[in-house]
């Protein structure tokens, strides 16, 4: 397999405005709406055929947020800063920036819907 194997993620929600106003703080970004039926689904920014996996923050009927499922990472400059948004935005910081030697750093925060995500950086 020659290109990264992740194309896709969807982190599930109850609440939307609370995902998307702590994904916007954590990652300082904004997202954007899809029209898609039966679900409320706002994506992550992304380009087609650029570097790393597109996603959304995903709202529908049947599937309810929490650990145990898919943990997803997102690339930072330096993983303690957005660490520190999560805890600052209604989630909270489960594992604070921790060495992966020369792989770099991670984090691991609970976002304000219950979610386990992963922050990395190499610095």
């Amino acid at each position: 397999m020659a290109a990264n194997p992740i194309v896709w993620f969807e982190v599930y929600v109850q609440d939307m405005a609370r995902a998307r106003a702590f994904y916007e703080a954590l990652l300082d970004v904004k997202l954007r709406p899809m029209d898609m039926p039966d679900i409320e689904m706002w994506s992550f920014p992304s380009e087609q055929g650029s570097a790393g996996a597109g996603g959304a923050l995903i709202r529908m009927e049947g599937v309810t947020p929490g650990m145990g499922g898919t943990l997803v990472y997102f690339n930072c400059i330096d993983c303690a800063v957005e660490a520190k948004r999560a805890a600052a935005n209604g989630g909270a910081i489960f594992k604070e920036k921790t060495s992966i030697g020369a792989h770099g750093f991670y984090a691991l925060v609970h976002d304000s819907e219950g979610n386990m995500v992963g922050l990395y950086s190499m610095q």
